[in-house]
């Protein structure tokens, strides 16, 4: 279960890096129980690609809302702007991504 929280500011939760070796992938983890339940703001600085974390496939849902920028999904060819709304079911394949002026989105997981 995730902890129970009343509102407050989210600039006191610092950006941390994400696992992994990607340069410009950092997170605001909000609420979490554990890495398949969380809520995050997740911030892809200008210029960062994953392409070497390859295609991403997870046992958990995902539901992703586009704040602020955009991405390029690489194996879509497709690019996705503020607005954008995406819910990932688990074993759904996506990515990887390049963001070449940035991107800011919420995201929100959890088991099925």
């Amino acid at each position: 279960m995730k902890p129970e929280l009343e509102f407050f500011p989210t600039a006191d939760v610092p950006y941390t890096s994400c696992p992994g070796s990607v340069t410009g992938l950092t997170e605001r983890v909000l609420a979490t129980a554990r890495p398949a339940v969380a809520t995050r703001v997740l911030r892809f600085a200008p210029g960062t690609d994953t392409s070497e974390n390859g295609v991403q496939v997870h046992d958990f849902w995902e539901e992703v809302y586009i704040l602020e920028g955009s991405i390029l999904d690489l194996r879509l060819g497709r690019t996705f702007s503020a607005g954008a709304y995406a819910c990932r079911p688990p074993g759904m394949p996506h990515g990887p991504w390049t963001s070449e002026g940035g991107c800011l989105t919420f995201e929100v997981r959890y088991d099925g």
